[in-house]
């Protein structure tokens, strides 16, 4: 039996099992430690390397922390929301730019919609703009993507995007930030006969004795990469996977989609194209406790033909019986996206996840019908969890290869450092 099995076998949440990583530093963010899925690296004027990450729920917004050192992590700033019915659940930076997701708990609230700051001075982010995306059939936006300083891709409602049912109220959207003082909208797309008025028939459906699109058909991740900046990878939930044409981005085209629900249960998260492997990792994200939403799984999908993805396989997942009781939930969530930005770590043969209460895990793709897990990191459960146990969200790995983690609930940064 290897140490790999030992640590796995028996373990408790208030166990640390660690395979190949190294565990560098941790900071609780002053006592809020519950983030979303926005982690970021500004390379500061002053050199300075600040790792900006949004919070999951109200009070705070969003924090900056410096990294420089990630055993000794150091808050620069922390900001307050307006209200409890809003969160930051996501961001991104470019340059010296920070661009903030807003959502609300409910239609009609503000602020919903996206944020650009100068950050040029961490301590004292300066507001660019606010793009309100609020409405009567809008909570705003839940994710985005801002890597080339001009657009920002995102997962939002609008005041006149009236879903036909309430649980597909996020399409996918394209925003001009050129002018970051005033942003405008340049295009989006949504699943045809989501929306009210659409000719096509809704895709909501029973199939199977199961309704197919019960978590929503709402664009999720919509990553775009200046390899081909022509396409945007969409996670759409219960749609399943998309890569779109949006050469014009007036009118993005389908050019594929890819769907494993039913028979599974949905929720698809992230679409991560590898394009030197002319592969496409598809992520399923786990939303119960308790594993009951079993297998939420990572997808390897051949897209040489992207208008065919052919799947070829899943990552290998954490043992089910480890980690379906450990406490809150247990499956796959995110992905380092190999952000195309100079303080990011690119790989096409390494892909690190996170999972939850499973950790973050690496894996070797270069047999990509065979791939290998090679690393694993789960710290004991974090104090005053509400989870009982580590609930990792969101991971990015830096250009320097360190691995930052962040927890869901109260464990705010963990720092990695990858003996692999």
């Amino acid at each position: 039996m290897n140490a790999k099995t030992n640590l796995a076998r028996g373990a408790s949440p208030a166990d640390t099992l660690i395979w190949n990583f190294k565990h560098l530093g941790q900071h609780e963010l002053n006592g809020f430690g519950g983030l979303g899925e926005g982690i970021n690296l500004q390379l500061a004027p002053d050199g300075r390397r600040i790792l900006w990450v949004a919070h999951e729920s109200a009070p705070k917004n969003f924090t900056g922390i410096d990294v420089g050192d990630p055993r000794n992590m150091k808050v620069v700033v922390q900001t307050e929301l307006p209200h409890k019915d809003v969160r930051s659940n996501s961001l991104d930076v470019v340059g010296n730019t920070l661009c903030v997701a807003y959502q609300t708990t409910n239609v009609g609230m503000k602020p919903a919609g996206i944020e650009l700051y100068d950050i040029s001075v961490p301590e004292k982010p300066k507001l660019i703009s606010h793009f309100d995306r609020s409405g009567p059939y809008s909570r705003g936006v839940h994710a985005l993507w801002f890597v080339d300083g001009e657009y920002v891709h995102m997962s939002s409602g609008a005041a006149d995007f009236q879903p036909r049912d309430a649980r597909d109220d996020q399409c996918y959207m394209i925003v001009d930030v050129r002018n970051p003082s005033k942003p405008v909208e340049a295009g989006r797309w949504w699943a045809p006969g989501t929306r009210e008025g659409d000719a096509d028939p809704s895709p909501r459906r029973i199939e199977g004795g199961c309704e197919v699109g019960v978590n929503g058909f709402r664009a999720h991740n919509t990553n775009v990469f200046p390899e081909r900046p022509d396409r945007a990878y969409v996670g759409y939930l219960d749609y399943g996977a998309l890569i779109l044409d949006i050469s014009d981005k007036s009118a993005p085209k389908v050019i594929s989609r890819w769907t494993n629900c039913p028979p599974n249960t949905g929720f698809t998260h992230t679409a991560l194209p590898l394009f030197s492997r002319g592969l496409m990792l598809v992520t399923d994200e786990t939303i119960h406790d308790n594993a009951i939403d079993w297998p939420k799984l990572v997808w390897v999908l051949d897209i040489r033909v992207e208008s065919s993805p052919l799947c070829i396989g899943t990552l290998p997942m954490p043992p089910f019986d480890t980690f379906a009781k450990r406490g809150g939930r247990f499956g796959a969530h995110n992905l380092h996206e190999n952000h195309p930005t100079p303080t990011a770590w690119r790989s096409d043969n390494i892909v690190i996840g996170s999972f939850f209460n499973g950790g973050v895990r690496a894996y070797d793709l270069s047999n990509p019908y065979q791939p290998q897990e090679i690393a694993y990191f789960v710290p004991g459960a974090p104090k005053m969890s509400r989870a009982g146990a580590i609930q990792f969200n969101d991971v990015f790995v830096d250009d320097r290869g360190v691995v930052f983690a962040i927890d869901r609930f109260a464990g705010g940064v963990y720092a990695l450092e990858m003996n692999f």
